[in-house]
């Protein structure tokens, strides 16, 4: 099945037009990609990445969801394997009545285990479990020539592409090791941090207490209340922290949709004025000290997957996520940019401050240990280029880099600086694939 398509990401902000095929076979994905044409090809699974990671413009793009098998589940072991297609909100409902989550987990289950893998998703849980790529025993990738290689953690092959964006290959299957828990609910500890340095002094001091921790954070507060936050930390309720009713069916998995915004939003919906209106209510709302809640798997971990399509609130522009990270003792680097940001009134609801814990071993993999501030910031924001230019420019001087899997707007020219595997990346592609049939926007953006 194919059809040419304007695709875009989840930003919306620079769509392409695309021969979109949906193979429903290895086979069928091995014809598309050996047949792709001069402008090759990329693979495409929920479109969950913002940016233009899985667009091709005059080429193909390979919608991977029609692969969505789940071939095992060894319920003893723990593991799964699944076609890349399978989504991670499939996983869950297959998965959690048997006594296992998935082991690591964005801010939407609505992203294929091929995306995970491809992008290297984080979660919550870094400090802790790393990102996906390292829960993974092996995969099956199909390459340029149409062989398909199946590449186990630590091999160049293996690393290059866990976080490489799907240009060394598309996944076809992956063998996932997952995480035991007993129940479907989680307990949350929410406190109030005062500003950047209590919310850091929180973190640095008992994060370890805790299986998953964010923050969201107040990018327009200025002054002394700068960088304040609400902190949101918990882990997997035992049983016992059930109350009664909820002890009838521990494992359920329940999630909640609410009405789409209209396909149309008014510019300008998300101003200064109303976000900072939303942050004062938000932040007021929150507790100062909050333990042990009770609540469902969604509302901790995937709030905003009960709005579809809620990317439509930023109107026809579109809106750029912008995530960096810096390395602990670049305290004072995440200090300025926040203040810079908070200075310019960037009006950003979805801000999230983590930490990270030890790197991951793909190349291109964007977590090292440090902190790392996610927003969203309207596309339409006078001047909005030439100010995330200049932040990217200090977050590559302290040694950080920006998140591939969000970018849509990165000079290339400090990739390198950012990414220190880039060379070796670009060696194993060249050897992998001289014809660059695995192709993206992205890449010819960046010189992938």
């Amino acid at each position: 099945m194919s059809s040419v398509r304007s695709v875009s990401g989840w930003g919306r902000t620079a769509p392409s037009t695309s021969l979109l095929v949906r193979p429903r076979t290895y086979e069928e994905a091995a014809a598309a990609v050996l047949g792709c044409g001069a402008r090759g090809s990329i693979a495409r699974g929920l479109g969950r990445a913002y940016g233009d990671a899985a667009q091709n413009a005059g080429g193909a793009v390979l919608d991977m969801t029609g692969l969505d098998r789940i071939h095992s589940v060894d319920a003893d072991a723990g593991t799964v394997v699944c076609d890349a297609g399978v989504s991670l909100h499939r996983l869950m409902e297959v998965l959690l009545p048997l006594g296992w989550f998935v082991p690591v987990t964005p801010g939407t289950r609505y992203v294929t285990v091929g995306g995970a893998i491809g992008a290297d998703i984080h979660g919550k849980n870094h400090h802790v479990s790393g990102s996906f790529s390292r829960h993974v025993r092996s995969l099956d990738l199909l390459t340029a020539d149409g062989t398909v290689h199946t590449a186990a953690p630590g091999s160049a092959l293996f690393d290059a592409t866990a976080g490489g964006m799907g240009l060394t290959g598309v996944i076809l299957t992956a063998t996932v090791q997952l995480l035991p828990v007993r129940t479907s609910l989680m307990s949350v500890d929410t406190e109030r941090a005062t500003d950047l340095d209590d919310l850091m002094a929180r973190l640095t001091a008992t994060d370890h207490r805790y299986r998953y921790s964010v923050a969201w954070i107040d990018l327009l507060a200025r002054g002394a209340a700068t960088g304040r936050s609400v902190l949101t930390r918990g882990d997997h309720a035992p049983l016992d922290a059930l109350p009664a009713r909820a002890r009838r069916a521990p494992l359920s998995f329940r999630t909640a949709t609410l009405p789409a915004p209209p396909p149309f939003i008014p510019e300008g919906l998300l101003s200064r004025a109303s976000v900072s209106l939303f942050n004062e209510l938000w932040y007021r709302r929150a507790p100062r000290l909050r333990t042990g809640e009770i609540q469902r798997l969604p509302a901790f971990f995937h709030p905003l997957d009960a709005v579809p399509h809620w990317n439509r609130i930023y109107g026809r522009g579109g809106f750029v996520q912008y995530q960096f990270v810096v390395g602990y003792g670049q305290e004072e680097t995440l200090r300025r940019i926040v203040g810079r940001i908070s200075r310019r009134r960037c009006p950003s609801f979805l801000a999230v401050l983590k930490r990270f814990g030890e790197a991951d071993p793909g190349w291109l993999s964007f977590p090292v240990p440090g902190w790392t501030l996610a927003l969203d910031i309207p596309a339409t924001l006078s001047g909005l280029g030439a100010f995330l230019d200049e932040l990217d420019e200090e977050v590559a001087g302290a040694g950080g880099r920006v998140y591939l899997a969000k970018d849509s707007r990165l000079r290339p020219d400090l990739l390198a600086a950012m990414y220190p595997r880039l060379a070796d990346f670009r060696a194993l592609r060249a050897e992998l694939d001289p014809g660059a049939v695995f192709t993206s926007d992205l890449s010819r953006r960046l010189g992938l």
